[in-house]
């Protein structure tokens, strides 16, 4: 994508949550960022958070009270996360590396809490199946809708409510000390289980979403093309 692709891209977002989530830290933190702080090291700092926090989940399993370190770990993450790209766009910043960048440190964030919830017991792993390739396909779509249509659409159910959807299982979890609610078919169910469960379902729904619009406007494109 060249200079004059970048600049045609839109950015959608759907989300109330994320729209204040964004204002609130283009408000308090972007104008006084420092002049040698780039994106991408913002980015990278976000991936460090997001790092800290899959620590303290796979400590969990020695105490709940570890999963504290995760929440902060996913504010961070998502502090990171809106600012780098208000930095970018006002000091005209924009780089293809950058979104890649970007998109490949939340993919890999979101996956490996994950995994390392399921490693220290916090849920299930019938149930960590059921939503760790979610996030991932989400971003993908999303990817394909930049590179095809020249717009970039935060999905309904976007980057803010992912954390906040962990941030309720992190509370969740410690609240009940990790402990199954109940077993179904000699599967015990967690806290954790039971939001990736509900929650799982409207993500599920989402994907499937953008993903069928994103087609049908693609192949509306190419006939366009073919006339």
């Amino acid at each position: 994508m060249d200079e004059k692709e970048k600049k045609k891209v839109k950015k959608n977002i759907p989300s109330p949550i994320e729209r204040f989530l964004e204002n609130l830290t283009y408000a308090t933190f972007g104008k006084i960022t420092p002049k040698w702080m780039t994106p991408n090291m913002i980015t990278a700092f976000g991936a460090l958070w997001g790092l800290f926090g899959i620590i303290c989940a796979a400590l969990s399993r020695i105490s709940p009270y570890f999963l504290i370190g995760t929440i902060f770990g996913l504010f961070g993450h998502l502090f990171c996360d809106d600012l780098d790209g208000y930095i970018a766009i006002q000091r005209n910043m924009k780089s293809n590396r950058g979104a890649y960048f970007d998109l490949l440190t939340d993919i890999l964030h979101i996956t490996y809490l994950l995994i390392a919830l399921t490693f220290a017991g916090v849920m299930h792993w019938w149930f960590s199946i059921f939503v760790v390739p979610v996030y991932g396909i989400i971003i993908f779509t999303s990817m394909n809708e930049i590179h095809y249509l020249g717009e970039f659409s935060f999905p309904t159910v976007g980057p803010a409510e992912t954390h906040l959807f962990f941030v309720a299982i992190m509370i969740g979890s410690m609240i009940t000390k990790m402990q199954p609610l109940f077993t179904v078919w000699n599967i015990p169910v967690t806290f954790a289980d039971l939001v990736c469960l509900v929650g799982g379902i409207p993500m599920y729904v989402e994907m499937i979403r953008l993903q069928i619009t994103i087609y049908i406007r693609i192949r509306r494109k190419d006939k366009k093309l073919e006339e």
